[in-house]
């Protein structure tokens, strides 16, 4: 019985459990098959980059404060975040890795980050 290579069906001559005709071949068929695994996650992933890319921008020292217009002027989606933190008084940060944001009076935002007791 002749063998075929996984990925483009070439006849296989080598050693046995041989399942690749070259690197190349190898490396396409793994290509394609993680392709599917994580293509629902490449757009989330994307999101929280360009979010953490912003706060890391926004948020220069430990804290600061910044109109929710100004983060989505520069592109910020809130709805998107790693985690949730409740502080010690009660209120709910939002996270995107070591950067929180929660949502303060008039439409402001508040910017910590998370080597800081929140």
């Amino acid at each position: 019985m002749e063998r075929e290579c996984l990925d483009c069906g070439a006849v296989l001559r080598g050693r046995s459990d041989k399942k690749f005709c070259d690197d190349q071949c190898r490396s396409n068929f793994n290509n394609k098959m993680k392709a599917g695994i994580y293509s629902s996650m490449r757009p989330v992933n994307a999101i929280l980059r360009k979010n953490y890319t912003i706060l890391t921008q926004v948020c220069q020292d430990n804290q600061v404060t910044i109109k929710k217009d100004d983060l989505l002027k520069y592109g910020f989606n809130p709805d998107y975040h790693t985690h949730l933190q409740q502080s010690q008084n009660g209120n709910t940060y939002f996270f995107c890795y070591e950067y929180g944001y929660m949502k303060i009076e008039n439409e402001t935002f508040l910017i910590v980050r998370k080597n800081d007791k929140v």
